[in-house]
């Protein structure tokens, strides 16, 4: 780990000022992934901006919408009654991450902006694009048991690791930020950068960017939801095929639906096919297979993880018979 100076900031205005001063600084939050990333010599920050005394740890009900400060911590974001009554996928989908020991301190900005866990990448002696731009992707020709199948490139083909940002992806989740520029938001969707030819530029996050929150709409059909994830061991794992969930029928058919993937894609992926085929269809196996079919139609699976093609259909299908039993 290189030395570092450390400030701590007491508000998101001090916090953007600080960052101003600092061009190789960053922010710190929980840390959860920053100081091993640190450790590894992967990112070197000559300077820690510290947030965590800043004034965005509140759940609030805005218009409607839930409003989520940046500074929640996953664990009591997974444990609020709103959470878990009106949208049960994105409960699920935190504490099926981590241990609790990391759920206590990672945040919800930290969360948004959790980088692959892909083995090249946090190896500073292998050839890694996202790393180091033009230097090669070793996982295309190596190791890729783990990596994605979907928005992958000739650049780079590492999985975006995150349970969390599968559920907001799949509940229209919009991401708030502040700068010395003022404010801007973005749908989370849209948050997330496929790597394409320049896998270094992961997030639409600027320099001097400060996540402030995240906002859920209401989506009262979302009650009815959930997240379900495939990993190689039952806990503290990565998953290797995940899906976030939920349908509204009403009369015998599918009105609303709404489907997202993990562990198989270069970001968070919305599987907009899969909800085109189930909307107005009537709820039932042939349909949940068809729209599992269709959500996995542009993968690009290697020799080693082609497994996911398969594993993913068969995730999808599950949780939505899942959704389909709930009250």
């Amino acid at each position: 780990m290189n030395a570092f100076r450390y400030f701590e900031a007491a508000t998101p205005e001090n916090a953007i000022g600080l960052l101003a001063g600092e061009p190789y600084g960053t922010f710190l939050a929980g840390g959860t992934l920053l100081i091993d990333l640190m450790k590894q010599r992967v990112e070197l920050p000559d300077a820690l901006i510290d947030i965590n005394r800043l004034p965005l740890a509140e759940i609030e009900e805005q218009g409607g919408a839930l409003h989520i400060g940046a500074m929640v911590r996953n664990s009591d974001l997974a444990d609020h009654p709103a959470v878990r009554s009106r949208y049960p996928m994105l409960s699920q989908a935190l504490l099926s991450g981590a241990s609790p020991q990391l759920r206590n301190m990672a945040t919800v900005g930290g969360n948004i902006m959790q980088r692959t866990r892909c083995p090249y990448f946090r190896d500073p002696e292998l050839p890694c694009n996202k790393r180091e731009p033009n230097t090669g992707c070793g996982a295309i020709a190596g190791y890729h048991r783990m990596h994605a199948i979907l928005g992958t490139s000739d650049k780079c083909i590492a999985v975006h690791p995150s349970d969390m940002c599968v559920a907001l992806v799949a509940l229209d989740a919009i991401v708030h930020m502040e700068s010395t520029a003022g404010k801007r938001s973005v749908p989370l969707l849209e948050f997330h950068l496929l790597p394409g030819d320049t896998p270094e530029e992961e997030t639409v996050l600027q320099r001097g960017e400060l996540i402030t929150a995240v906002e859920i709409p209401d989506l009262p059909f979302a009650r009815r939801s959930t997240y379900l994830k495939v990993r190689d061991r039952a806990s503290y794992e990565f998953a290797l095929t995940s899906a976030a969930v939920a349908i509204e029928v009403k009369d015998g058919k599918i009105r609303a639906a709404r489907v997202a993937l993990g562990g198989v894609g270069t970001k968070p992926w919305r599987a907009y096919e899969a909800e085109r085929v189930l909307v107005d269809s009537a709820p039932r196996g042939s349909v949940y297979r068809q729209a599992a079919e269709a959500a996995l139609a542009g993968a690009r699976p290697g020799s080693q993880n082609k497994f996911k093609l398969e594993l993913a259909k068969e995730t999808i299908v599950r949780a939505l018979e899942q959704v389909e039993e709930l009250p």
